[in-house]
């Protein structure tokens, strides 16, 4: 090669191409222009040259724009830096990142993009990079703006021209870092439990929830403290290890959907109910999950007021129903299915109507087809029998289910009222009658007589009322036991008597009602008889025997009351009309009866007022001496002057007294006015006086009679022997200790004590000998007839003997023939009163012939 060849080698071996190719091309033009003549071979060598290079030059044009080409594709900012950190190129991305244009970027140090790199940021880059790895940084880089973002920056190292470089791929992560943030804050946020946990069942994360939820028992390793955890099913059975639903979830691979599953932590004793769904998690490129995240919620209220709610459904016997009519399918709830007596599965409407009896399951179906149509809802009370054979009644509500149009169902609860229907139909036959003999009640007889009288065909109905006689003797005698047995015997010898031609019941204590036909009058009348006659048979009471009667009044309807209460008021007057004339027998009701009983309110009316307006007097009835006729004590004897209805006779308002009560009142005004009366009869000299006064026993029941004894006796400064207290027989059965000490309290004031008109009563000889008493008083019924009935002449010798056997004085009442008193003296009856000797005087008569005839010392 020449010289000029050589040169020109070695211009290209030392320049840059595109140099190089310039001057071959001026050579060989220089050559040519001058003529010169090179040799044949260095010619064809530079154009052998000179082709090579625009070829080279050619493909290294097209390798740059391919490398600008990827250079500006990739999505995220390209740097090149050289080894000292100067940016020697930068991509369209990062000019578009950091929001400057190119010339401000290449050519500076990489601390113009971030700032906040320390001074010797390039050695551990450089270290990873010579090691053959690739350098993963998170940075923050500034904007032209000096806004900053975070990147993920990977850096690579490579040579160029000679020179060791780095590219470096800036990943912008504001949005990664705002997905996170939101994650991070709904994770924090949410009420639901959500726990990752991995195949050995080490917690690896827990929202706060969770750990809200789960609280003081959430450990970092569930296995390893599995046995302080005790898990169970809904129903509260125990679930084995196998069938956690994280274990399911692992195991299957598959999502385990909602289940509700109960942790008991022993170490605490707290029970948390959950409603979990797990989802297990499969790492890149495994085939099985090696995570699994649980997300949960706390439903152990929900599941306690669902407990609570079933508890109180079964307490309250009420389950749910619902019936499907397009699938013609009924469910039922388990309490539902238990009531009506239905095994669980499933079930048609027709197992239902088949427990029920026909007349409801008709009422069912047709309100089923109703609701379909009306959709008004429907109310029901229906009664059927389980397949065990025991009956039932059950309340069954139900309404469509709103918004079904396609295929209506109807749904509601149905409640076991089986209890409720036996209770009240235990109530209305309890309401219907006595508890005591078991036929109807006051009540049941008032409706039965109210609906008859209400229907104009059965309108001619007649009321028998009776009444029974003497039955507070036995009733005090052998107590209220056997007054009971005597209320149940009688009205079952009532019925059998009256059989089925009337209706009974027990009006009142000892009143009983019957109810029938009166269209013959002559019917109750011959039932009356019948009642009558089934009582003439004496009642035993162990070894001692009782007969007792009845007084019946018959009342017709519509004649005698076109309402029950006024047609058994009738017979009510009727009734008390035959007591008190004979007893033991019946009386129909008259317009004079209804007069008389308009008296008797009338009589009752005053008699209220005669205190308060001094209607009352007494008289006094002088006892005398059978053999010398002198005067030795005197019988208080009240009179009632109404300034309405004129003068009554005392037997006729006193029993209205005792009846209303009023007699207590009338018999302290006579204690007191008595006792007055003989303090003014002292005053006048008559010191011997003693008075005997009536003392009714209500009055005895009512207060303290020795306390008021005492009081009075004190107030008129009055011995006790100036006062004789007469007594009924009835106070002889109050064998009590009350009346013991009354008794022996007002002996020891000096109080004489007789029992008045003995042996009209049914006292026994045990109770007269335990009463401290001084005498009896034989009663005027006796008296009357001695000395020609020879009946009254053995009752009053039998008395005569009772008092000298006792050693009790005797008074006879009544005296009113010569005859009497000579029979009375032979019988050893010292003392007498009666019309033979005097009637009741004025005090003032009294003692003028007190003072006149002289008197004879009382006792």
């Amino acid at each position: 090669m020449n010289a000029a060849g050589q040169a020109v080698s070695e211009s290209v071996l030392q320049a840059e191409p595109e140099a190089v190719l310039a001057a071959l091309e001026r050579a060989l033009q220089e050559h040519a222009l001058h003529d010169r003549a090179l040799p044949a071979a260095t010619r064809l060598l530079l154009q052998q040259a000179r082709d090579a290079l625009h070829q080279a030059l050619a493909e290294g044009e097209s390798a740059r724009l391919r490398y600008h080409a990827l250079f500006d594709a990739v999505p995220d900012p390209v740097s090149i830096l050289s080894e000292t950190g100067i940016v020697l190129d930068l991509n369209k991305a990062g000019i578009r990142a950091y929001h400057r244009p190119r010339e401000d970027i290449v050519g500076q140090p990489i601390e113009t993009l971030n700032p906040d790199l320390p001074p010797d940021h390039l050695m551990p880059v450089w270290e990873t990079l010579n090691r053959g790895e690739t350098y993963v940084i998170e940075v923050t880089n500034m904007r032209g703006d000096g806004s900053r973002f975070p990147v993920e920056v990977h850096s690579a190292g490579f040579e160029h021209a000679g020179r060791r470089c780095i590219v470096a791929v800036a990943r912008d992560l504001s949005g990664r870092w705002q997905a996170e943030s939101r994650y991070r804050l709904l994770m924090e946020s949410i009420d639901k439990g959500v726990i990752l946990l991995d195949r050995n069942f080490v917690l690896l994360s827990a929202n706060p929830a969770a750990h809200r939820i789960l609280g003081a028992g959430l450990e970092a390793d569930l296995r390893s403290h599995a046995e302080e955890w005790t898990i169970v099913d809904e129903h509260g059975r125990v679930l084995p290890a196998d069938q956690w639903p994280p274990q399911r979830a692992l195991r299957t691979g598959q999502i385990v959907p909602s289940t509700t599953i109960g942790l008991h932590h022993r170490p605490s004793d707290r029970m948390v109910w959950i409603s979990a769904t797990t989802v297990p998690v499969f790492s890149s490129g495994r085939a099985e999950a090696d995570h699994v995240f649980v997300l949960f919620s706390d439903i152990t209220d929900l599941k306690r007021d669902s407990t609570l709610f079933d508890r109180a459904q079964s307490l309250a016997h009420i389950g749910g129903w619902e019936w499907d009519r397009g699938r013609q399918r009924l469910y039922l709830t388990g309490e539902a299915l238990r009531i009506v007596g239905l095994e669980p599965g499933a079930h048609a409407m027709d197992d239902l109507l088949a427990r029920l009896r026909s007349g409801d399951r008709h009422r069912l179906e047709a309100a089923l087809e109703r609701e379909f149509g009306q959709r008004t809802g429907f109310d029901l009370e229906l009664q059927g029998q389980r397949g065990d054979g025991h009956a039932f009644w059950i309340r069954m509500i139900g309404e469509v289910e709103h918004g079904n149009h396609v295929s209506p169902r109807i749904a509601g609860t149905l409640q076991d009222i089986t209890e409720r229907k036996q209770a009240e139909e235990t109530l209305r036959i309890q309401a219907r009658t006595d508890p005591l003999t078991g036929i109807l009640n006051r009540d049941a007889i008032l409706g039965e007589l109210d609906a008859r009288l209400g229907e104009p065909a059965q309108a001619e109905v007649a009321v028998l009322y009776i009444d029974l006689d003497r039955f507070k003797t036995v009733n005090d005698v052998l107590g209220h036991a056997a007054g009971d047995d005597l209320l149940v015997r009688t009205g079952q010898r009532i019925a059998h008597a009256i059989g089925t031609e009337g209706l009974l019941a027990r009006f009142g204590g000892d009143e009983f009602l019957v109810l029938c036909d009166g269209n013959e009058r002559a019917h109750a009348p011959q039932l009356a008889d019948a009642v009558l006659q089934a009582l003439t048979r004496p009642f035993l009471f162990g070894e001692d025997e009782f007969t007792i009667s009845a007084s019946i009044g018959i009342a017709y309807a519509p004649t005698d009351g076109t309402r029950p209460q006024q047609l058994i008021q009738s017979a009510d007057i009727a009734m008390y009309d035959c007591k008190r004339r004979s007893r033991n027998g019946w009386q129909v009701f008259t317009p004079d009866l209804a007069q008389k009983q308009q008296d008797r309110l009338q009589i009752e009316t005053q008699l209220r007022r005669a205190l308060d307006n001094s209607e009352f007097r007494l008289v006094y009835q002088p006892q005398v001496d059978l053999r010398h006729g002198g005067i030795v004590a005197a019988e208080a004897l009240i009179r009632w002057q109404s300034h309405q209805l004129g003068e009554l006779r005392p037997d006729l308002f006193i029993s209205h007294a005792e009846t209303t009560g009023d007699i207590v009142r009338i018999g302290d005004w006579v204690l007191r006015e008595a006792c007055r009366q003989v303090r003014e009869w002292r005053e006048q000299g008559l010191d011997f006086v003693r008075v005997a006064i009536n003392v009714s026993y209500r009055q005895f029941v009512a207060e303290d009679l020795a306390v008021k004894v005492a009081e009075t006796l004190r107030e008129f400064d009055l011995p006790g022997s100036a006062l004789e207290l007469e007594f009924t027989e009835r106070v002889l059965i109050e064998d009590a200790p009350a009346t013991l000490r009354t008794f022996a309290e007002l002996r020891r004031m000096g109080v004489v004590l007789t029992i008045d008109d003995f042996g009209e009563g049914y006292s026994a000889l045990n109770y007269l000998r335990r009463l401290p008493i001084h005498g009896l008083k034989l009663s005027q019924l006796f008296v009357e007839g001695v000395p020609e009935n020879r009946s009254d002449v053995a009752v009053c010798e039998a008395v005569g003997a009772i008092a000298r056997s006792l050693g009790l004085d005797l008074v006879a009442e009544g005296v009113e023939r010569e005859s009497q008193r000579r029979f009375l003296l032979e019988l050893g009856v010292p003392v007498g009163q009666g019309f033979l000797f005097a009637p009741g005087l004025p005090p003032d008569e009294l003692a003028r012939r007190l003072a006149n005839s002289g008197t004879r010392p009382a006792g």
